[in-house]
């Protein structure tokens, strides 16, 4: 499968922070303030690691107790490889436990985070456990998940390749996901490739609000001068890429 996305529009993207990316996203009105981001069930489990960016690969797991057919099928899952190929590279593995309490078992560790990597995967993302910490990170494989784990009990595969709930976030298979230390969000294919230049807009706002409160002539005036300033930049944005949009629907 071809990638929808260029790889320098995805390395623009992981260069940015999620929080700009979510407020950018915001302006577009695709979706509710209050949706397409991991809530605080779900952490960075290693906030040095630079962002990652990549395609959903979407399963569900339980660990709590053995699976139906029998075996505990920890690794060994051929089909289940042959999904995560399916999906273009790079790949974010997403896995939301079933379990209820989630996380007793994790389903990954050191040595699935090199079968992982090795299948072009980034990240891992779960509202369930991960385990073997120390040897994880030197993978370089990022992992964002709901906590820590010391056995992977009967961590199994239940399903995979259909929509799943992680953290808040609903994720359907091949999304684009963004992730770095604040947590996790997903950008809508319909403006995704608008996202950076927005992006940037709001930085630039934001570098002259701070600029201003670390002037020495700071004053409640200019504070609600600033304010106007930034509306207008605001519209100007907005003018801008609704023409941009209508131009690329002609």
């Amino acid at each position: 499968m071809e990638p929808p996305f260029s790889p320098d529009l995805l390395e623009q993207l992981r260069g940015m922070s999620t929080c700009a990316v979510a407020s950018a996203i915001e302006s577009f009105g695709v979706r509710l303030p209050n949706e397409g981001f991991t809530d605080s069930s779900v952490r960075c489990i290693f906030p040095e690691v630079p962002a990652v960016i990549g395609y959903a690969v979407t399963a569900k797991i339980k660990s709590a107790a053995p699976p139906m057919s029998g075996g505990t099928y920890y690794y060994w899952r051929t089909d289940w490889w042959k999904e995560v190929l399916s999906i273009p590279s790079p790949r974010i593995i997403v896995l939301q436990d079933e379990d209820d309490p989630p996380g007793l078992g994790a389903f990954v560790g050191e040595v699935h985070s090199y079968i992982l990597r090795a299948l072009g995967c980034v990240a891992m993302v779960t509202n369930g456990a991960v385990r073997d910490i120390p040897e994880v990170r030197c993978t370089g494989f990022q992992v964002f998940a709901g906590n820590v784990s010391v056995s992977h009990a009967y961590a199994h595969i239940s399903s995979f390749g259909a929509p799943v709930k992680v953290g808040h976030l609903h994720i359907k298979p091949g999304n684009l996901l963004l992730g770095d230390v604040h947590g996790v969000v997903s950008i809508p294919e319909e403006i995704a490739a608008q996202v950076p230049a927005v992006t940037r807009g709001i930085l630039e706002r934001r570098r002259h609000m701070i600029g201003l409160c670390r002037g020495e002539s700071l004053s409640l005036q200019r504070l609600e001068e600033a304010q106007k300033e930034l509306k207008i930049m605001e519209l100007q944005e907005a003018a801008f890429r609704e023409a941009s949009g209508k131009r690329g629907g002609s």
